[in-house]
């Protein structure tokens, strides 16, 4: 789980306005975060399978957003997905 202030530098660098904390972007730039360090800690810890399938829930959760981004604005979900590194389908 990611730390108060790791999920305020993220929503600070995804933000779209002021007082944005909960949009598609932040919510898939918090997801990318988890997924991350969730990675980290299965590399040492492989038999983890409870953090496995927690993983893979949300990788789950950020491809149902980013569909969702797709079809509503397809310049912002590029421009997501060039700034997280994910592959734009």
């Amino acid at each position: 789980m990611l730390t108060q202030k790791a999920k305020e530098k993220v929503i600070e660098q995804h933000k779209i306005h002021e007082t944005d904390s909960g949009s598609s972007e932040v919510q898939v730039a918090l997801l990318s975060e988890e997924i991350l360090r969730l990675i980290s800690h299965l590399k040492k810890h492989p038999k983890d399978f409870s953090s496995k399938r927690g993983l893979l829930r949300q990788v789950a959760k950020r491809r149902t957003l980013l569909a969702y981004l797709k079809h509503e604005s397809p310049k912002r979900y590029v421009a997501l997905a060039k700034k997280l590194g994910i592959k734009a389908a």
